[in-house]
């Protein structure tokens, strides 16, 4: 009875952490990498930075929304199945029901003052991926090995672009740890902090989550194609676009576009008006799915269709994520791969590093006053302590000011 009461206010915890965090979390993925940080490794101490870097790596390897992984995975880590579902739910809710209003009209993202509040938000962001950078450096890069491996993460983000680029700098950090970082000086040194990562996830469920995965991947099409039902066509093409996708986000327009635009099923303007409501919403942008699915009406309540094209759009990565992670656990273990993942860890902080400039930095400092704005979280973060919610509060009010001066 005791665990049993233990275990509900894990999963409490979870769900209510995650709320706050699918309400303020603005910025994308990269963004809410840094909140994750800030609130479950700097505030919560849920895991280590080294543990958590680890999982961030995993989650960039994976196809799949990574930032909806890695909430995913900090949920079954702290609360098992129920909180890893707590975490999802808390986190996507609430941009998927603005999202779902917005496609019925009942919602406006007009006027000055909610400008200002948008500008606000994408100011915090750059403070909240900042102090990201800024603490996840002093911890994973603390000589010159690393911190060179991260230089080149930087260089090779910012030479190739896109998803391709971040796969790329973290292999590159991975065998440059295997190189650079497996001589007794590394090996006593280890990583600060790290516990390890124990997921409850059995090698069963782990089979049964990868069958899911594949079964659902090649027979949902041939299911759409034989029986011509739009469900399962929508189902179809939600789900594809959710497993074939690395870095999530952004990357998944184009499928999306080609899946419900050159159908017929969504117009063009339909289209980039959702797409503009995605960008002003916390939460994952893969939420974009809800609004598309409202859209089609494929089912005859639009909510149904919303919910449909959410889950089927998460359900791939996830399941992946699931097939993976009691590998992962003892794949880690091995000293060559505690020496691959000191690269790969660097190479994450560079990753973050690049992506501070671009989007987050060009997108939201525009002149002095965004600038001064973004300080003033950063030191918040940093110096006092703030949570992020709190900073992204003060932040939005200062956008408003901004915006109306």
């Amino acid at each position: 009875m005791r665990d049993a009461r233990h275990s509900i206010e894990r999963i409490k915890e979870v769900f209510f952490a995650f709320l706050v965090l699918g309400l303020t979390s603005f910025g994308g993925p990269i963004a809410h990498l840094g909140y994750f940080r800030a609130e479950f490794v700097t505030r919560r101490r849920w895991l280590s930075e080294a543990d958590y870097a680890d999982l961030v790596a995993l989650c960039q390897f994976l196809p799949g929304p990574a930032s909806s992984q890695v909430g995913f995975a900090l949920g079954l880590l702290r609360g098992g199945g129920w909180g890893a579902a707590a975490a999802w739910t808390a986190f996507t809710l609430p941009s998927a029901l603005v999202l779902v209003l917005f496609a019925s009209g009942a919602a406006s993202f007009d006027g000055p003052v909610s400008e200002g509040i948008l500008h606000g938000l994408k100011v915090a962001a750059v403070a909240i991926v900042a102090h990201a950078v800024w603490g996840m450096a002093h911890k994973l890069c603390p000589d010159q090995r690393r911190a060179g491996i991260a230089l080149a993460a930087v260089l090779i983000v910012v030479l190739i672009g896109g998803p391709a680029g971040m796969i790329a700098a973290i292999l590159a950090g991975a065998v440059g740890g295997m190189l650079l970082c497996r001589d007794s000086a590394y090996r006593d040194q280890g990583d600060p902090g790290s516990r390890g990562l124990h997921f409850p996830v059995s090698r069963r469920a782990a089979r049964i989550a990868a069958v899911c995965f594949v079964t659902l991947l090649i027979g949902l099409p041939g299911l759409a194609w034989v029986s011509s039902s739009p469900v399962l066509s929508m189902a179809d093409a939600f789900y594809r676009a959710g497993a074939l996708v690395f870095g999530g986000g952004h990357v998944v327009l184009p499928l999306l576009e080609s899946e419900v635009v050159q159908s017929g099923w969504v117009t063009p303007d339909s289209f980039l008006a959702g797409y503009g409501a995605a960008q002003a919403v916390p939460g994952p942008l893969f939420t974009f799915a809800a609004y598309l699915g409202a859209e089609m009406g494929a089912l005859s309540v639009p909510l149904l269709g919303a919910a449909l094209a959410l889950i089927m759009i998460f359900l791939p990565g996830l399941a992946l994520l699931v097939a993976v992670l009691p590998h992962w656990n003892g794949f880690r273990r091995l000293e060559r791969v505690q020496a691959l993942m000191r690269g790969a860890n660097a190479a994450v902080v560079g990753i973050l590093g690049a992506a501070l400039y671009q989007p987050v930095w060009t997108s939201a400092v525009v002149g002095p006053h965004e600038f001064a704005l973004a300080l003033v979280g950063f030191l918040l973060l940093s110096v006092w302590k703030w949570p992020a919610w709190a900073v992204v509060a003060i932040l939005a009010l200062g956008g408003i000011v901004i915006t109306l001066s």
